[in-house]
């Protein structure tokens, strides 16, 4: 077995906790073969003593697997190789994009696209010059949400142009596919995609480009964590458990590849429900919640109807700031179901005023 075929073995050694493998990764420092003995040199930059442990169990495991040495040695390099993590902070990707903002949970349903729209256009009510990327590539919604059925055109070396929504330079899947057409595509189609609409798409100058992430860690967040600097990322969740547990799992992929969790999002938090009452009454309680009742009858109630808390749990444990607890609300969901955000539609609505603070908290954590 020649220096060439070994190469190619330690390509199928992935580092652990990652998807790249360790020739990538560059620690394969030299390889040394005579007769049947092998002398293998890795530069391994980690401090944590288990997990070189673990590459060299993997890598002598695969090795010894051959057959093709009676001898094999595995030998530490000086020097600094590209780490996981410093290859995960790729340069800048996107010319002319000052930040780019991840809008990311763990789990389906928490409202995460939906915040997402409404934080874009409140970034632009800002002042600011904002794209907008949907990066779910199997459920894109950005067509539902912001009203939009037309097709991007293309330049004439065939980059695709943002469709401009107020303003708002945008980009899904969906205008691509049609929001009808189910897409099924193994691993590898899906990271081209993804790389595709950072690379092949004239997003031009702007202070924030907003991606919209699918639910979970897979590859489009790999793709996106090794293509691409993130200047920040928020956590959106529900506040029960069942979320909570999924949107841990994507919130510490963000701190494993070093991108800064600017904070967490408590969506669905609670249920206002206020209305005046005729007549005479001394007390009132609905679902069990005491409620204040003025003289003039008129009364005011939050139903925690998801439970209470976990958004605050989760920034705690993340020592980030709760950005924000944003309630259930038929206005906002009307807005979203009739392809015009809130954030946009009535500016001056609670939900919209709670949104806007948000986008005011981004611009001082990511003020240069």
């Amino acid at each position: 077995m020649n220096q060439s075929e070994v190469l190619e073995i330690l390509k199928t050694v992935q580092y652990p906790g990652f998807s790249r493998d360790i020739v990538s990764f560059g620690m394969v420092d030299n390889i040394q073969i005579k007769d049947k003995s092998l002398i293998l040199t890795l530069k391994l930059s980690t401090q944590q003593k288990d997990k070189k442990e673990v590459v060299v169990k993997l890598v002598k495991e695969k090795l010894e697997s051959t057959g093709a040495f009676d001898s094999i040695r595995i030998e530490s390099a000086e020097g600094a190789p590209t780490s996981p993590q410093a290859a995960a902070q790729i340069p800048q990707a996107l010319p002319g994009v000052k930040h780019v903002l991840a809008v990311a949970s763990g789990k389906g349903g928490v409202g995460k696209s939906t915040f997402a729209a409404n934080l874009a256009c409140a970034l632009k009510n800002l002042g600011n010059e904002v794209g907008l990327l949907d990066l779910d590539i199997y459920g894109p919604s950005l067509p539902i949400i912001l009203g939009i059925s037309e097709q991007p055109k293309t330049t004439e070396d065939r980059k695709l142009i943002p469709i401009d929504y107020n303003g708002i330079k945008v980009m899904s899947f969906g205008f691509i596919s049609g929001n009808e057409t189910p897409t099924i595509w193994r691993g590898p189609l899906v990271s081209r995609m993804t790389e595709q609409f950072f690379r092949d798409v004239e997003w031009g100058a702007l202070d924030y480009l907003v991606l919209d992430l699918p639910p979970g860690t897979g590859d489009v967040q790999l793709t996106l964590t090794q293509k691409l600097r993130i200047s920040g990322a928020i956590i959106v969740t529900t506040p029960q458990d069942i979320a909570l547990a999924d949107v841990r799992k994507g919130a510490d992929m963000f701190r494993k590849v070093q991108a800064p969790i600017l904070g967490v999002i408590e969506n669905m938090s609670g249920f206002n429900v206020s209305g005046k009452i005729e007549g005479e009454i001394h007390s009132l309680s609905i679902e069990g919640n005491n409620v204040d009742v003025d003289e003039d009858g008129n009364f005011s109630v939050r139903m925690n109807v998801f439970k209470k808390g976990g958004g605050l749990e989760e920034s705690k444990r993340l020592d980030v700031p709760l950005l924000a607890e944003i309630p259930l609300a038929q206005e906002l969901m009307e807005t979203t179901d009739s392809g015009k955000p809130i954030t946009l539609s009535n500016s001056d609505s609670p939900i919209s005023r709670i949104i806007t603070e948000v986008a005011r908290k981004v611009e001082l954590q990511l003020e240069d």
